[in-house]
């Protein structure tokens, strides 16, 4: 009798989120069978043969079925397990499920209920202490940034663009922070253009973020906090044209709310260099500078975090 008491509360999610499924017979029937072998029959693929394992594009992970926000490329990480990990979902966008081997927990799309895979707590792989592991066949990948009509765009040059890019993604509200190069006088620089050939450009980041969820002017004080706004030639150890201060302003309001922020600690007895300029055409870099500090580790070497605002 225990046992089958046991067996009760399984029995009923097994039920639940088959029903949850049923409103989905029309996506469902477009899997190839070996899609609807992991999807619904909650099956697990081959390691290391998903085609997303490697994947270190930007973008969303979404569900197969639905078509479902479900991860940020942010939140990816190599476990070497073979399966695609994730060490964060977004918020509502996996439910969790005692698995039917009364060992593991498995994980489902929150929406339709579809198969994920399973998550493992406490390996101490990332800080989050979390990972997701994932079937690539239960995903698709989209390289559309998570941007709508209600997103806004900021653009801030402060030297080398890695440092800047990790602080700048810890900001809460900011949906994603996009490494390239601005204001010089050559369509479509790449790296080694900027850095050998003077286009003119700056290490610039572009900042995506909710403006209902954060202000233009907490992006742009941080931006002040995380590099040393006094210095003419570059930041830290990297000297030259392309490691120069700015902030790369839309329109009046932006303008004046980075002016403002300058006098504030100009009357601090701050030397500004950085530079107000418009906006000019942003530049993505190459792909291997897109999250450099998430995909490799460590900190960054010429930024630290400096209170200067009250």
């Amino acid at each position: 009798m225990k046992s089958i008491l046991k067996l009760l509360p399984l029995l009923f999610l097994t039920f639940t989120f088959a029903a949850d499924m049923k409103a989905w017979i029309p996506q469902l029937n477009k899997l190839s069978t070996f899609e609807k072998h992991i999807i619904i029959d909650k099956g697990t693929e081959r390691s290391f043969s998903g085609k997303y394992v490697k994947t270190k594009e930007k973008g969303i992970y979404k569900c197969k079925v639905c078509n479902a926000a479900l991860y940020k490329s942010i939140d990816k990480f190599d476990s070497h397990c073979g399966w695609p990990s994730f060490d964060d979902s977004i918020p509502g966008a996996i439910k969790e499920v005692p698995d039917k081997d009364g060992k593991r927990t498995e994980i489902v799309c929150a929406n339709c209920g579809a198969h994920m895979g399973h998550v493992f707590k406490g390996e101490g792989l990332t800080k989050k202490n979390v990972r997701h592991c994932v079937n690539s066949v239960s995903l698709q990948f989209s390289k559309k940034k998570a941007t709508d009509v209600n997103m806004k765009k900021a653009y801030f040059a402060g030297g080398c663009f890695w440092g800047v890019e990790y602080y700048m993604e810890k900001i809460s509200g900011v949906q994603e922070v996009i490494t390239g190069f601005m204001g010089g006088h050559v369509k479509s620089p790449g790296y080694y253009d900027v850095v050998h050939k003077k286009t003119g450009h700056l290490e610039t980041v572009e900042v995506i973020y909710d403006p209902s969820k954060v202000s233009y002017e907490t992006l742009a004080k941080t931006f002040f906090e995380i590099h040393d706004p006094t210095q003419k030639n570059g930041q830290g150890p990297d000297l030259g044209s392309q490691y120069l201060s700015a902030v790369f302003v839309n329109n009046a309001e932006e303008k004046n709310t980075v002016n403002k922020l300058i006098h504030i600690l100009d009357s601090k007895g701050l030397k500004i260099a950085t530079k107000v300029l418009p906006k000019t055409p942003f530049y993505s870099a190459e792909e291997y500078h897109q999250n450099h500090y998430e995909r490799k580790g460590g900190t960054p070497y010429c930024h630290r975090r400096v209170k200067r605002f009250n």
